[in-house]
C-alpha cells in the first residue's frame, strides 16, 4: 500500500506562513521591549515619587515643628499616615539624624532603626535608591529636614517593588491586549492579500510556478507561429521569437508602444483596434501574414492577444491555383469551342464540302500557332510565356483581348537565379487580371503587355482601356484592402498590394499613370542585379522607356 506523500503548500499559503510568522515574532519582541522599557520607566517614576513627597514632608514647618518637642512621633505618626494615603506611597519614615525611626506605617516599629543609607542625607544630599527594608524591596527616597544650618531629622519616602511590578503587570496586560489585537489585525490582512495570491497563482506552489516558468519559455521559443502580447495601453508585454522574425523587428520590443514598431499602417490598425480580428491578412515589407486578435478582459480592457501567420508560400501557391484554375477553366471552353469546330468539318465532310472543311480547319490552326508564336518569339522565358498563354485564353473568355505588344523582348536564360520565376508570376498574374477587371465590359476591352530590358533592369508594363485610375487614388490602389470593385468571395484589394511587396523585396518600384489609349498603365522596374549575359538579352531597338 502505497502512502500517499503530501502535496507541497502553496506559494500563498507558504507566505502566509511566514507572514504570520514574521508578524508574531515583531509583535512579541515589541511586547517584550515595551515591558521592561515600562518597568524600567515605572522604577524612575516611583523614585520621582518618592523624592517629591520627601522633600514635600522635609520643608514642611509643621514637620520641624513637631521636631523640636519632646515626643516627636505623637505629631509625625499621624501626619505620615495621612501623607502615604494621600500621596500613594507605601512607606513615610521620618527619622532622627542617628536613624531612630520616629514613624513608620507598622507603629510596632517605631523606635526602630532605620534600615537603609542616610550618610548622604546626613551630608546634606537627597538620594533614591533600592533597598529591601521591613516592607520588602523599595524604591526609596531619603532627604534631611533642616532648621537652618543644622539637620534636624531624615524623611524617607518609598514604593514597594511588588507595587511597581503590579503596576506594570497593569500596563503589560493592556499591552498583550493590544499586541493580540494587532497580531489578529495583522493575521486577517495577511490572508485577506495570499488569498488573493492564491487566486492568482490558482493555488500553486514555488516549484509548480517555477516549472510552468520554464514550460512557458520552452514553448513561447518552439511555437514557430508569431505570437505577440499587448497591455491595456498597446504596449509590447510579450513577443516570441517567431513574432520578431514575422514582424521584422529587432532588439528590446517589450515595454514599446505598437505605434513604434514601424509596421505597416493597416497591420498597426489592427493590432490597435479594439474588437477581435480573424485570420485578417496583412503585408510586411517582405511576407503576407495572416493576423488573429482578441482582446483579454476581465471587467475591464487587460490587453490583446495576437497571433501571426505566414502566409507568404501560401499566397504564393494560392495565385499559382487560381492561375491554373483559370487556365483550365479556359482550356475547358477552348474544348468545348474546339469540339464544335471539329462537328463543323463532320458536317462539311459529310455534306461532301471536303474543301472548305479544310479550309475551315487549316484556319483555326493558324490562329492559334500564329497567337503562340507572337508569345514566344516575344517572351522566351518559358513560366512567363506560359502565363501569357493562359492569361490571354482567361481574358478572352471574359471578351478582353490580351496581347502582347511589339515593344516586347525577353529571352530564356536572362534572369538570374536572385529573381525566381515564381516572383515574376505574382508580379504579373497580379498585374494581368487587375488590368482584365478594369477593362471587362467596355465598347473595345483590351490588355497590352510589354515586357524588355534595359539599362541593367527588367521593365514590365500592363496597360488597360478601363476607366484608369483616379490621380487622388495613385497611392492609396497599393494599399492592402483598398478596391474600387465590389468584394468578391475572397475579397479584394491584395492582389496590387503583394506586387507592390515582391517588387520592393527585389529593390524595385511599382507605379501608376494614365495609358497612352485611356486606362491605367502599372509599370514595375527590377534590377537584375547579376547582369546580363553576353548575348542572352536583345533589346528592341523601340523599346520604351
Amino acid at each position: 500500500m502505497r502512502i500517499p506523500v503530501p502535496r507541497p503548500r502553496s506559494l500563498a499559503g507558504q507566505l502566509f506562513a511566514v507572514q504570520a510568522v514574521l508578524i508574531a515574532v515583531l509583535v512579541a519582541g515589541y511586547a517584550l521591549f515595551t515591558y521592561v522599557s515600562d518597568r524600567s520607566q515605572a522604577q524612575d517614576a516611583a523614585g520621582r515619587q518618592a523624592m517629591a513627597v520627601a522633600r514635600a514632608i522635609a520643608d514642611s514647618p509643621s514637620v520641624r515643628a513637631a521636631i523640636r518637642t519632646s515626643e516627636p512621633s505623637a505629631a509625625l505618626q499621624p501626619y505620615a499616615l495621612s501623607v502615604m494615603r494621600d500621596t500613594d506611597v507605601d512607606f513615610v519614615t521620618i527619622m532622627d539624624p542617628r536613624g531612630i525611626r520616629w514613624t513608620h506605617p507598622d507603629p510596632a516599629r517605631i523606635g526602630g532603626r532605620f534600615l537603609g543609607h542616610i550618610e548622604p542625607a546626613l551630608r546634606g544630599e537627597s538620594f533614591t535608591e533600592t533597598y529591601t527594608g521591613t516592607l520588602g524591596p523599595s524604591v526609596r527616597a531619603v532627604t534631611p529636614v533642616h532648621d537652618g544650618p543644622r539637620t534636624v531629622g531624615l524623611v524617607s519616602a518609598g514604593i514597594r517593588v511588588e507595587t511597581i511590578s503590579e503596576r506594570a503587570r497593569d500596563q503589560l496586560t493592556a499591552l498583550i491586549g493590544a499586541a493580540g489585537g494587532a497580531l489578529v489585525l495583522g493575521a486577517a490582512g495577511t490572508y485577506v492579500v495570499n488569498a488573493r495570491l492564491r487566486r492568482h497563482t490558482h493555488g500553486m506552489n514555488a516549484a509548480e510556478l517555477s516549472r510552468m516558468h520554464d514550460y512557458h519559455q520552452a514553448a513561447l521559443h518552439a511555437v514557430r507561429e508569431g505570437l505577440l502580447m499587448l497591455d491595456g495601453r498597446y504596449r509590447v508585454a510579450l513577443i516570441n521569437d517567431g513574432g520578431r522574425e514575422l514582424l521584422g523587428v529587432s532588439g528590446d520590443v517589450v515595454g514599446r508602444p505598437v505605434a513604434d514598431l514601424d509596421l505597416p499602417a493597416p497591420l498597426t490598425g489592427a493590432l490597435l483596434a479594439s474588437e477581435p480580428r480573424v485570420d485578417e491578412v496583412h503585408l510586411t515589407a517582405d511576407r503576407v501574414l495572416a493576423v488573429n486578435t482578441s482582446p483579454v478582459s476581465g471587467g475591464e480592457r487587460q490587453g490583446t492577444v495576437v497571433t501571426l501567420r505566414d502566409m507568404t508560400e501560401l499566397q504564393a501557391l494560392m495565385g499559382e491555383l487560381d492561375s491554373e484554375r483559370g487556365f483550365t477553366q479556359a482550356l475547358r471552353s477552348q474544348a468545348h469551342e474546339a469540339a464544335n469546330r471539329l462537328h463543323t468539318v463532320v458536317s462539311l465532310i459529310e455534306l461532301g464540302r471536303a474543301e472548305e472543311a479544310v479550309g475551315f480547319a487549316t484556319a483555326e490552326l493558324e490562329l492559334a500557332q500564329a497567337l503562340t508564336d507572337q508569345v514566344v518569339a516575344a517572351v522566351g522565358e518559358p513560366v512567363l510565356a506560359a502565363l501569357l498563354l493562359g492569361k490571354t485564353a482567361q481574358a478572352n473568355e471574359r471578351g478582353v483581348e490580351l496581347v502582347v505588344s511589339r515593344d516586347s523582348r525577353l529571352d530564356d536564360g536572362l534572369l538570374p537565379p536572385s529573381l525566381p520565376a515564381r516572383d515574376l508570376v505574382t508580379i504579373l498574374g497580379n498585374l494581368i487580371d487587375n488590368a482584365v477587371d478594369a477593362a471587362q465590359g467596355g465598347v473595345r476591352a483590351r490588355v497590352t503587355v510589354t515586357a524588355y530590358t534595359r539599362g541593367g533592369e527588367l521593365v514590365l508594363r500592363v496597360a488597360d482601356t478601363g476607366r484608369g485610375v483616379d490621380p487622388g487614388h495613385a497611392e492609396l490602389v497599393f494599399q492592402r484592402g483598398f478596391s474600387t470593385k465590389p468584394s468578391g468571395p475572397g475579397g479584394r484589394g491584395l492582389g496590387l498590394a503583394l506586387v507592390r511587396q515582391t517588387a520592393h523585396r527585389h529593390g524595385g518600384t511599382l507605379s501608376v499613370a494614365e495609358a497612352p489609349g485611356g486606362g491605367a498603365e502599372f509599370a514595375v522596374r527590377l534590377p537584375l542585379a547579376q547582369g546580363i549575359a553576353p548575348g542572352a538579352a536583345r533589346t528592341a531597338a523601340g523599346g520604351r522607356a
